[in-house]
């Protein structure tokens, strides 16, 4: 485990409660991997906010604090590219200067042979080197594969695509119990392609 996210998305003075429970804030306190707050409640602070190695404002930051940006890990990549692919052509025209220097002295008797063995020499540094470069390219791209389906797990998005709905009451706030929805309340409803408007028959009805 590299990190550890505790995380509600608010809530009231009682539910937050237990995320300033003594042995709550101890062990997070004590813990050797990183915990991330993500309550998510800037009024009624838990104490384990003031333990936590790091505190985000709600469940989404955390996610973005944590994992990596896919672009910036591509931008890396590629500036790592360009900066193999300017070693490869400097190591090439050394060599390329050195063949010619070696061409240009009469005094050697097999200077075909020694030509020829560094033409070759060259071409294997050539080949060594797009492989090198192809395998960078390939760990680089199965990583940011890996981040991109880190960040789709993490967002709230995939939760509802996968048949979820987020319930909000008349004045925004997300409806987490019934009771909260007496008869005749009216709900928005939030899914995976939009919203739609509903009203609570109250908690415990069926039809």
């Amino acid at each position: 485990v590299d990190v550890i996210i505790v995380a509600r998305g608010g809530g009231d003075f009682q539910n937050l409660l237990g995320f300033s429970d003594e042995r709550v804030v101890r062990a997070a306190a004590a813990a050797t991997t990183p915990i991330v707050s993500a309550i998510g409640h800037e009024a009624d602070r838990p104490l384990l906010d003031e333990v936590a190695d790091l505190r985000a404002s709600t469940p989404t930051d955390a996610a973005k604090r944590v994992v990596p940006d896919v672009a910036e890990e591509l931008s890396r990549v590629q500036q790592a590219r360009a900066r193999l692919g300017m070693r490869l052509t400097g190591l090439i025209s050394t060599e390329i200067d050195r063949v010619g220097q070696l061409r240009s002295r009469p005094v050697l008797a097999q200077r075909d042979w020694i030509v020829d063995s560094r033409a070759e020499e060259i071409t294997r540094w050539v080949a060594r080197g797009t492989d090198l470069v192809d395998r960078i390219l390939e760990r680089a791209h199965a990583a940011t594969g890996e981040l991109r389906t880190q960040l789709r797990a993490l967002s709230p998005q995939a939760t509802l695509d996968r048949g979820y709905a987020i319930a909000q009451l008349p004045d925004g706030h997300v409806l987490r119990d019934p009771v909260d929805a007496p008869e005749a309340t009216e709900l928005v409803l939030t899914v995976a392609a939009g919203t739609l408007t509903t009203v609570s028959r109250g908690p415990g009805a069926s039809k």
